[in-house]
């Protein structure tokens, strides 16, 4: 049972509409969907509370910087008394074209820093996390700059049904389980 989503970036308006602020967005378009707007400040993060099938579920953006985000994560699984496996984990990945996601019940952090901040708090892979695809840069000596930019307008029309398709992946992971829900999630959108 998932009782905690985090979706990952870095705070500030500076990073808003970044491809790294992938997970932000999804997470933000899930509570769009379920008119949640008021959040507190707890454990490094914004915190919304959501019911969800007459559960609590906790939503939650970490407000440390990406490269961090393990802090914000290991202090919401102590302070809230979450397994790792109860927690789903929504970021950016170069190694899917945009348009993609994939979900999975666990795993390595495949080079992500988010992630392996994550795991390297938490000591553990055995945590479900939800990949968005934002494709990889011609140049990969430009990283760095491809992930801190803005996605094109082109690319915003396919990124729109992307966050739609991701929102509803974590509703039916909330509501179904991982497994019940991976050949939704995983299907091209």
């Amino acid at each position: 049972m998932i009782r905690l989503l985090v979706g990952l970036g870095n705070p500030g308006k500076k990073y808003e509409k970044t491809r790294h602020n992938v997970g932000f967005m999804v997470v933000d378009e899930f509570l769009r969907r379920l008119r949640v707007q008021d959040y507190s400040e707890e454990c490094l993060s914004h915190l919304y509370r959501v019911r969800l099938q007459g559960k609590e579920l906790l939503v939650v953006k970490p407000q440390t910087y990406m490269n961090n985000s393990g802090l914000a994560v290991l202090n919401l699984l102590e302070e809230y008394d979450i397994s790792p496996e109860e927690m789903l984990v929504v970021y950016d990945d170069l190694d899917l074209p945009l348009g993609r996601l994939r979900l999975r019940s666990e795993g390595s952090s495949g080079g992500h820093h988010g992630i392996e901040s994550i795991i390297r708090e938490i000591k553990t892979e055995k945590f479900p996390r939800l990949r968005v695809g934002i494709g990889r840069p011609k140049d990969r000596n430009k990283v760095v700059d491809y992930v801190l930019s803005p996605f094109s307008g082109e690319e915003e029309q396919v990124l729109a049904r992307v966050l739609k398709r991701a929102s509803e992946c974590l509703q039916r992971c909330v509501e179904y389980g991982i497994e019940e829900s991976m050949n939704f999630c995983n299907a091209p959108v």
